[in-house]
């Protein structure tokens, strides 16, 4: 198996893969990106909480223009992960409104984004439908 590292560093690659997060010590609230200082109180505490890898379409749009070499159409979305909104692409479905809809249950997925000269793969996520969920509203 090649060498795989994540895209990002709030992605873990387990087993199984799942996304941390960084969680206020005064108000619980949650950011993906390195923070000097909570955005909603002021804290400056965080510890680590791993995210809930299924949860629930909360809004997307299917977007169909993009920078070149980006494929489209894909499906941008926020899901609601246990509380914890994560901006993500939906994944491994068609981009169109008749397979993905608010209120769709998803889970977490990685996907291959790119390999090296020397073979090792960076690994991006997004989530895809569960399986056996219909898509209507």
């Amino acid at each position: 198996m090649a060498k795989q590292i994540p895209f990002v560093d709030y992605l873990r690659l387990g087993p199984p893969p799942h996304l941390v997060a960084h969680e206020c010590d005064t108000c619980s609230a949650r950011f993906f990106d390195r923070r000097n200082a909570c955005a909603a109180c002021g804290g400056v505490g965080f510890h680590d909480v791993e995210v809930d890898p299924t949860g629930e379409v909360r809004a997307f749009t299917i977007v169909s223009m993009a920078a070149p070499g980006i494929p489209v159409p894909y499906v941008a979305a926020l899901v609601d992960c246990g509380g914890t909104s994560v901006r993500a692409n939906v994944i491994n479905v068609p981009a169109d409104p008749e397979h993905v809809s608010v209120g769709m249950k998803v889970r977490l997925a990685t996907t291959v984004i790119g390999v090296d000269t020397e073979g090792t793969e960076a690994v991006g996520f997004g989530f895809e439908p569960l399986e056996g969920v219909a898509h209507g509203s």
